[in-house]
């Protein structure tokens, strides 16, 4: 991953046990009532070693998300009537953000080949099979306006910008540079919200009308929090840590504690979905063995941990923990965001060359020295092959495309206090 120079798998002379991520997906039953909100009998419907997250409703009876299997991840669905999952699809490369499309007979996935190749998907859910929906852009994140629109971030050099893409006409339109993840349809109207990251200092939730590109901000998030859904018109939902919040617009001043969900051992609540009535929630999360919140307040306002506090809830040697922090980085490499990328890595970090070379030293030093790396290699992908975890260590065998080329490499990630400290290359 992210290698300037040619590497050698050595994951043939290693045996020892796989350890996966312990990102998982539960559902809750919601009841709310007038400015009451409640969450109860939250269950793990994904239960599963690897990665589970970006989940949503596909209809009242099932739930989609991406999960692990076979070292990759593909699309799993979950039926609630009978407490079961399914596959989707068997297509080569890892699916992430499965949805429903609007009227249609089929879900639609972003798609990360094993040559790198990241485009958006449509899957027929009678078959499995799959055709690329946009060709020209490489899509990170995105939701459906309707069958024939979809508003996404799109990555654009080191940025993701918001782009919405008409289907039928083959057109697609940039209306926003520097967004989150987060896309959603606002309840009860012809508007999608958006995260904008234009100012640095404070995220918004904005407003997109698809149609005309007018935008309007609705409110703040909470600090460095990007993953919102709607409860209904005017509550919103988001989550810091392990606590679930909500606004509700014209009303709340400031986002409002709903429930700490320690007892579910969730630590990072990272994405979020309603369905369309209001009375299911679903929630992923990082999970810990024992609860990572260090919050002691009661009242009903926002309460945060400490940047300190924060940062020493990541044990440093749980396996799932050290993992999760890899995986995550993973992912903002591959959807090149050089934010969401460098907030994982110690301010000291060293990076080596295979046995002590040293690369470089220093954040700053390694901020530049990739975001030239995006800027110059615009097909750089990273595909997870096999991935060991030892204490506070993560050893990667990667498949890397750069440059129009394919190889393999291999990375030793060692991680302390919650953040990469170093990193070794093998060469």
């Amino acid at each position: 991953m992210k290698l300037k120079f040619t590497l050698l798998a050595v994951f043939a002379t290693i045996y020892v046990g796989n350890s996966q991520s312990n990102t998982e997906v539960f559902l809750f039953d919601l009841e709310a009532n007038g400015s009451q909100i409640q969450v109860k009998n939250g269950i793990n419907i994904s239960n599963n070693e690897g990665y589970d997250n970006q989940p949503s409703f596909l209809n009242d009876r099932y739930i989609l998300f991406a999960s692990t299997r076979n070292g990759q991840t593909d699309i799993s669905k979950y039926d609630m009537r009978y407490d079961s999952k399914s596959w989707l699809n068997f297509s080569d490369g890892g699916e992430y953000t499965p949805l429903k499309i609007p009227n249609r007979n089929e879900v639609s996935a972003v798609r990360l080949d094993k040559d790198g190749k990241q485009r958006l998907y449509a899957y027929n859910m009678s078959n499995g099979e799959s055709n690329e929906l946009i060709q020209d852009l490489v899509v990170a994140y995105y939701t459906w306006y309707d069958e024939n629109t979809t508003v996404a971030a799109v990555i654009e050099g080191d940025n993701l910008n918001l782009f919405v893409t008409n289907l039928e006409e083959g057109t697609s339109r940039k209306y926003q540079s520097k967004v989150g993840r987060s896309f959603h349809k606002i309840p009860n109207s012809n508007l999608v919200s958006f995260i904008s990251k234009e100012n640095e200092n404070q995220w918004q939730i904005k407003s997109l009308n698809p149609k005309t590109g007018a935008t309007k901000v609705i409110a703040n998030t909470m600090e460095g929090v990007e993953d919102i859904c709607w409860l209904d018109d005017k509550t919103i939902l988001s989550g810091k840590d392990n606590v679930l919040y909500k606004l509700t617009l014209r009303k709340d001043n400031n986002w409002k504690k709903v429930a700490n969900l320690e007892a579910n051992s969730i630590s990072k609540i990272t994405r979020l979905a309603t369905n369309p009535e209001g009375t299911k929630l679903l929630i992923a999360g990082d999970i810990n063995a024992t609860s990572g919140s260090t919050e002691t307040t009661t009242d009903d306002t926002k309460t945060e941990t400490s940047e300190s506090e924060e940062s020493n809830s990541e044990s440093t040697t749980e396996p799932s923990k050290v993992e999760a922090i890899v995986q995550r980085n993973l992912e903002a490499y591959n959807a090149r965001d050089i934010d969401a990328f460098m907030k994982d890595y110690a301010d000291d970090v060293k990076l080596y060359a295979y046995p002590n070379t040293l690369q470089t030293e220093g954040k700053d030093a390694m901020r530049k020295s990739y975001k030239d790396w995006f800027d110059r290699v615009k097909d750089l992908r990273a595909f997870i092959k096999k991935r060991i975890v030892i204490g506070n260590k993560v050893i990667d065998e990667e498949q890397v495309t750069a440059n129009g080329q394919i190889f393999n490499a291999v990375a030793i990630y060692e991680v302390e206090n919650g953040k990469i400290t170093k990193v070794t290359f093998i060469q």
